[in-house]
């Protein structure tokens, strides 16, 4: 099912903060995703970003007009620290949308004046798809503490803004765990329970089944092996909920990262 006049709905796995400045295949592929949105010739009037960077109490929303460029990481070269991403907020916007979307208990979004910004899960995407950094951001945060299907369930709250000129931009991985990167090991070599859980989260998405999503918690040993914390899988629920049911979805970036990141990517409409 496709609306002529709605934008797409991205998920996009952004690994290592390294790819925001390395000439890889999963950046070039962020690269090239930026024109082709551009080149539908609908216009996007502001990005709503959800990473999994920002983890809060409550849901907020940046409502600053200039949002700073976060690096939330450290161990890295002095180049990825210099890297900016001047993009403009949306004061107002992020006031109407805050208002719009309610949170699980009817509340409606908190809006940040200054606290955060846009951290690397943002920027570090958005850079390659949109360098001149013209178009509006805001982000989303997310409330670590809730349950997943409270999360799927507001990434439906936001379906509604894609018909309004708003891209919006899930930023995680599909798997994520730390502890147990082999930092040599070639693209694509994976850890067994790192290929079952993304293929799980293939098959759902491909049969357009968010609810199955939610439910990765019960999936054994793959999920608790690709997740020993969630925080990378959740900004994924929000993509699936904003998406349309029925609604086509493409597969980019499919592989690994050292053996335990999924760089599996997706955009539906």
């Amino acid at each position: 099912m496709t609306t002529p006049d709605r934008l797409p709905v991205l998920f996009v796995g952004h690994g290592s903060p390294l790819n925001a400045i390395g000439d890889n295949r999963w950046r070039r592929q962020w690269q090239a995703l930026g024109p082709e949105l551009r080149a539908r010739g609908l216009p996007i009037r502001l990005i709503l970003c959800v990473s999994a960077h920002w983890l809060t109490e409550g849901w907020w929303l940046t409502a600053m007009a200039q949002p700073r460029t976060i690096h939330d990481f450290g161990g890295f070269p002095q180049a990825l620290f210099d890297q900016q991403y001047p993009a403009p907020g949306a004061p107002e916007r992020a006031r109407e949308i805050a208002a719009a979307v309610r949170q699980p208990d009817g509340a409606p979004l908190g809006l940040d004046m200054g606290e955060w910004g846009l951290d690397h899960g943002a920027w570090s995407v958005l850079k390659p798809m949109f360098p001149e950094a013209d178009i509006p951001v805001v982000q989303l945060s997310m409330d670590y503490g809730r349950p997943p299907a409270e999360h799927l369930a507001l990434g439906r709250g936001l379906r509604a803004l894609r018909a309004q000129g708003v891209l919006i931009v899930a930023s995680g991985n599909t798997v994520h765990n730390l502890r147990a990167l082999q930092r040599q090991a070639p693209d694509d070599q994976a850890y067994d329970w790192a290929i079952d859980f993304d293929q799980r989260v293939a098959e759902a998405v491909a049969a357009g089944d968010p609810e199955r999503l939610a439910g990765f918690q019960q999936w054994g040993d793959s999920a608790r092996l690709s997740h020993p914390s969630h925080d990378h899988y959740l900004p994924l629920l929000y993509a699936a909920g904003a998406a349309e049911p029925g609604e086509a979805v493409r597969f980019f970036n499919e592989g690994f990262q050292a053996a335990s990141i999924s760089m599996r990517s997706m955009v539906w409409g």
